[in-house]
């Protein structure tokens, strides 16, 4: 059985569920409720990350010096965390954040562009944080590519390589060769940040252990992007069911759920709709659900064949451009017909 470091993602991958709304008083009443169940490192901020809010993806209410403020001001055992997307984030935000109290850096880029996050892994080792190579869209990816990419993220100095299966896409037995590839490529450990689209988050999380990940991502009431995270409570009981070593308590993390879900808008709460179902099943970011129906009702196309025309694509995000010029191509074919 593993060892289990949990890495608990509401505060950051739920923001953007929250529209980028989070505020420092309900970062910190999580927090803090975080920190009390046992969670080892809590991440916190836009749903983009260090430098994220703007017009384009979502202003935000608080800036993120507030914000991670809050949470490590709240917090007495944990680590707190931030997500940095080159591009987004600059060595600027990621010593602001080291001089606040973070103590955790996950450098995140599309999972075939590892090269750059060299700078800003090397940057946060400098400054005496843990880096963490993140690789987004990693189901966009074949297992040989991940490992290639993990390879480099070692090579910059990162701590672990987490594999973010962003789209909720994945099925195990795709997740276990991806794991499988990139332990058998690095010495470093991995991490496993899935979706929940398919509702295959929590065997997914299984799966990934099994095959050696040993940082495990989820957001309480599976709060998160798209469909969702794994859900957090439902991973802590999964994982000690299992037999796994995690030191998030069964009781505490529930009361924290609890805590979040006052916290927030119950009606606010990620469910596996339709939509999510699709975006899953087609391998699409969960970004392009809006884009997808005011393109859909602009040009009178089908919206469900719009996401899986971009899933042929392979669209990442900021690709809207994309979904206006598949949206045109769906119309006219429906006219020529």
């Amino acid at each position: 059985m593993a060892k289990i470091t949990f890495v608990d993602v509401t505060l950051r991958d739920g923001n953007h569920t929250y529209r980028h709304q989070f505020t420092p008083e309900i970062v910190a009443r999580s927090a803090a409720a975080l920190d009390a169940a046992g969670v080892d490192i809590i991440e916190v901020g836009h749903g983009d990350g260090l430098g994220g809010s703007s017009v384009h993806v979502g202003r935000a209410p608080a800036t993120d010096q507030q914000l991670l403020e809050a949470a490590c001001g709240a917090v007495k055992r944990a680590k707190v965390a931030v997500l940095l997307v080159p591009g987004f984030g600059t060595f600027g935000d990621l010593e602001m954040a080291a001089r606040t109290g973070v103590t955790v850096a996950r450098i995140a880029t599309h999972c075939t562009e590892a090269d750059v996050t060299e700078q800003h892994i090397r940057r946060a080792k400098d400054l005496g944080m843990m880096a963490v190579g993140y690789l987004i869209s990693a189901g966009m990816a074949s297992p040989e590519r991940l490992a290639e990419e993990a390879r480099k993220m070692e090579s910059y100095g990162a701590d672990y390589v987490n594999l973010a299966e962003s789209q909720g896409h994945l099925v195990p037995t795709e997740v276990a060769a991806r794991v499988r590839a990139v332990r058998n490529a690095i010495k470093i450990p991995i991490g496993f940040h899935p979706h929940n689209n398919l509702g295959l988050a929590i065997g997914n999380i299984l799966t990934a252990i099994d095959e050696g990940a040993s940082f495990i991502d989820g957001s309480l009431k599976g709060f998160g992007g798209g469909a969702g995270n794994a859900q957090t409570e439902v991973a802590i009981a999964a994982l000690k069911r299992a037999g796994h070593e995690v030191n998030a308590d069964l009781f505490g993390i529930m009361d924290a759920a609890d805590v979040f879900a006052r916290a927030v808008a119950p009606q606010s709460m990620p469910i596996i709709d339709n939509d999510s179902i699709l975006m899953g099943y087609a391998n699409v970011y969960g970004g392009y659900i809006l884009p997808v129906k005011h393109a859909s009702e602009r040009y009178g196309c089908d919206a469900r064949a719009l996401v899986l025309a971009l899933g042929a694509r392979k669209v990442v995000a900021a690709q809207e451009d994309v979904v206006i010029e598949e949206a045109q191509r769906l119309a006219a074919i429906r006219t020529a017909a």
